[in-house]
C-alpha cells in the first residue's frame, strides 16, 4: 500500500484522541483519509456522535461532488470518485471558513446567525445538496473525510496546512474490497456492476490515495477493543 507505518488501535482510543484534539481550544479540523471503502464516513460519523453535537460536527468531502449533469458535460462520469470530479476549490474555501469561523455574537440567532452551511452527498440520489450541514460557531471540532485530503496537486494542495491532524486509515485490503462490493450493491448496484464498480474505477482511484498515506499524521488500522 505505502510505506508509512500502519499502527493498530480501537474506536475508543481514537474517540479520546479527537476528544483531547476538541478540548485543545479554538477550532479545530481533523481529516481522516483512505481508499474507497477504508471506513472514513463511518469512524467520522462515530467520533461525531461518541463526541455529541456540543463538540464536534462532521462535515465530509463528498458534498463537492460534481453534480451528475456537470460530469456528463466533461465526459467524467464513469470516473466518477476521481480527484477532478470534485470541486476541490469549493472544498479549500469551506475549509478556510471554518478555520476562520468567528464566535456567535451576543443575541445572535443561535438556528442561523454565524453558522456556515456545508454541502452533502446523498449516496441514495448520486448528487451533491447543497447548504445541508449547519456548523455552529461554537462546536470546537470538525471531523472532514475524503479521499484527496493528502494529495499535493493543485486545488487540493492547500488542504493539508489547513488541517490540525489527518488520520489515514488502513483496512486489510480483502476487508475494504468487501465493504466497498456491499455499499454499491446496497444503493441499488447488481452484484455484477458492484465489483465492476470496486475492481474499476474505486480501485484505480484506491492506488492514487494509497500513495498520499505518507503525509498523514498517522496510518491507523482498527482491531477489536477489550
Amino acid at each position: 500500500m505505502t510505506e508509512a507505518t500502519i499502527v493498530e488501535t480501537t474506536l475508543e482510543d481514537l474517540v479520546e484522541r479527537a476528544r483531547a484534539l476538541a478540548h485543545r481550544g479554538g477550532r479545530r479540523i481533523l481529516g481522516i483519509c483512505g481508499a474507497p471503502g477504508s471506513g472514513k464516513s463511518y469512524l467520522a460519523d462515530h467520533l461525531v456522535a461518541a463526541l455529541g453535537p456540543d463538540l464536534a460536527v462532521a462535515v465530509p468531502m463528498d458534498g463537492f461532488h460534481l453534480a451528475g449533469e456537470v460530469l456528463d458535460a466533461l465526459g467524467r462520469t464513469p470516473r466518477k470518485g476521481a480527484h477532478d470530479t470534485f470541486d476541490g476549490l469549493g472544498y479549500v474555501d469551506l475549509l478556510r471558513r471554518l478555520r476562520a469561523q468567528p464566535p456567535r455574537a451576543d443575541g445572535e440567532d443561535p438556528a442561523l446567525d454565524g453558522v456556515v452551511l456545508a454541502p452533502r452527498f446523498r449516496r441514495e440520489i448520486e448528487e451533491p445538496v447543497g447548504s445541508a450541514i449547519p456548523v455552529p460557531p461554537d462546536v470546537p471540532l470538525v471531523v472532514t473525510e475524503g479521499n484527496y485530503l493528502l494529495r499535493r496537486e493543485a486545488p487540493w494542495t492547500p488542504v493539508r496546512d489547513l488541517l490540525d491532524e489527518v488520520w489515514f486509515l488502513a483496512p486489510p485490503e480483502d476487508l475494504r474490497h468487501d465493504r466497498l462490493v456491499a455499499r454499491h450493491e446496497s444503493f441499488g448496484r447488481s452484484p455484477a456492476a458492484a465489483r465492476e464498480r470496486s475492481f474499476g474505477s474505486d480501485e484505480v482511484n484506491a492506488g492514487v490515495i494509497a500513495t498520499t498515506a505518507g503525509r498523514a499524521d498517522a496510518v491507523w488500522r482498527l482491531v477489536q477493543g477489550t
